[in-house]
């Protein structure tokens, strides 16, 4: 299918079903199977039948409060890049660089190393919203690992996104501004008061914390006043740490506009200096809008791109005054969505298309790809950056958003996350799983591919055709389809045979004896051309 069957088989669904007037009651019954689906394609990268397994049978509240659960601090990345074109002169191979010297020839080989690194931690995330809502985080508090040029940077930035992820917002938000990634990012260790840079001071407001929207009436007086406030803050490019320099802040007074309800910093000397950015903080989070706002892009992110009056005034409005009531700690505003009949209404089911990360994370983790193990340390690494290229490619280069506003799908309007399918972008997405379903990708002579055959073979009942259809659609997809896709499915399986005993016979036999080349052919060639044609249909673009 072409980007514009596909898109407008996608805005033809959208047109037939009228958005929802749910808001935030809590869910009641049932959650049952496809229910945790729909929940866990929204919160973590792909549904594993692990996954399922672990909460069948628990209540939503039981389910919700797993998935809220903060995940340890992982091990750092390490040296997997010496070869025999290199050597990193300061780290061994297997060691950690995120704390060592920079050498500046190995800059572009730390960088794929944080990248990698990063997608096995997406690949063996935990049944916890953890590392997806660090992938937001990164999209709304975005840096380009390109132009920092150092790894190290790169890589604090993200331990910081990941220590607050679930934590409180207020936190965060002051924590990014001090962080050296972002400072050397947007030139904060730039800005003093003889020569005021207000990159930062823009960028906290108009992406940050209040947006751009019709009530976000802060002034360009208000950016200069807080690019004032933000003066002094150093980077020490050898600890990768921020400090603050009393001899190159603004020690005036700060004055900002009607917004801002007239409000007054006063400037202050010394180390005292640096209080001024609780109180720039404290007036940006006084605004009802800030909450808004935020609630609007994790609403974006999770949950549907369009936003209608009844959502506003149902769903957004309500969780922003959670958010506020709980100073801003974000798990109860997660909880609250997740837990809510807005987010279980039809309407929100299957309506999001994936993200490239989504998608190849997703197929590697739903399909249980095996990839090489740790100690193999090079082959461990290059495997899961093909998943990371391979999204890239697709326009999702995870540690390098085009710009500090992040991913377009998640803001421009009117296409929103449609703008993650087009004439490039989907054949590539149909070319990954074809190659995954297939001969997979080799490397060094190892191979990562789904195993299709031990995938169905965890199925609870794989020998009758019509059962094994119906657990595997409610693993990769979130969407009910049609009587004649589900015929048109089946037909595969039998070869075009009339009778389930064309398959259940062919399945029972090449069970009987795994080592016969003849039976398994049988029942692998149908399996691949089944997931085959699956993956490619529209519905598993969607979330």
């Amino acid at each position: 299918m072409d980007r514009r069957s596909f898109i407008t088989a996608n805005s033809t669904k959208r047109a037939s079903s009228q958005r929802t007037n749910a808001g935030l009651f809590p869910y009641s019954p049932p959650f049952d199977t496809a229910e945790i689906s729909h929940l866990f394609k929204r919160v973590l990268f792909g549904v594993k039948q692990a996954d399922l397994s672990k909460v069948k049978g628990k209540s939503l509240e039981v389910v919700l409060d797993l998935l809220l659960v903060a995940d340890p601090t992982p091990a750092p990345p390490v040296n997997n890049y010496n070869d025999t074109s290199y050597t990193d002169p300061v780290v061994p191979l297997g060691q950690s660089w995120v704390t060592a010297p920079n050498d500046g020839n190995a800059t572009s080989r730390r960088i794929t190393s944080f990248k990698s690194w990063w997608i096995g931690l997406m690949l063996n995330q935990n049944t916890t919203i953890h590392e997806k809502m660090v992938l937001f985080w990164h999209n709304h508090f975005a840096t380009e690992s390109i132009d920092i040029n150092d790894a190290r940077y790169a890589y604090k930035h993200n331990a910081l996104i990941r220590s607050l992820a679930l934590g409180n917002f207020k936190t965060l938000v002051k924590e990014i501004t001090l962080d050296p990634g972002m400072l050397r990012y947007l030139n904060g260790y730039l800005n003093n008061k003889t020569s005021p840079d207000e990159n930062y001071a823009r960028e906290l407001q108009e992406l940050f914390t209040l947006g751009k929207g019709p009530k976000s009436n802060y002034t360009e007086s208000d950016v200069k006043q807080a690019a004032r406030v933000l003066t002094g803050y150093t980077v020490n490019p050898t600890t990768i740490s921020s400090a603050f320099d009393p001899n190159k802040h603004d020690t005036g007074n700060k004055q900002f506009s009607a917004f801002y309800n007239n409000a007054l910093i006063t400037g202050k000397t010394g180390v005292n200096g640096a209080s001024e950015l609780d109180d720039l903080i404290n007036i940006i989070f006084q605004q009802p809008e800030t909450a808004l706002y935020v609630c609007r892009r994790l609403y974006r992110f999770f949950i549907y791109y369009d936003i209608d009056e009844a959502t506003e005034t149902n769903v957004i409005a309500p969780l922003a005054t959670i958010f506020r009531n709980s100073n801003y700690e974000i798990k109860p505003v997660l909880k609250a969505l997740f837990g809510s009949e807005h987010f279980f209404d039809p309407v929100n089911r299957a309506c999001m298309i994936k993200s490239p990360i989504d998608f190849c994370v997703g197929l590697s983790r739903e399909f249980n790809i095996v990839f090489p193990i740790s100690a193999d340390l090079a082959n461990h690494y290059y495997m899961h950056d093909y998943i990371r290229t391979q999204a890239s490619n697709m326009q999702q280069n995870l540690g390098d958003p085009p710009s500090v506003a992040g991913w377009s799908a998640y803001y421009q309007e009117p296409q929103f996350h449609e703008l993650w399918i087009n004439a490039d972008t989907l054949p590539r997405r149909n070319q990954f799983s074809d190659t995954m379903i297939g001969n997979g990708y080799t490397r060094n002579g190892k191979n990562i591919k789904i195993d299709i055959l031990a995938f169905v073979d965890s199925l609870p009942n794989p020998a009758d055709p019509n059962i094994l259809i119906l657990d595997s659609l409610l693993i990769i997809y979130s969407i009910e389809i049609s009587k004649e896709v589900k015929s048109f499915l089946k037909t595969i399986l039998l070869s075009g045979q009339s009778t389930d005993s064309y398959w259940t016979d062919a399945w029972v036999a090449y069970k009987a004896n795994v080592n016969i080349a003849a039976n398994r052919t049988i029942v692998l060639t149908r399996l691949q051309a089944l997931f085959k044609y699956l993956m490619n249909l529209p519905e598993y673009q969607l979330s």
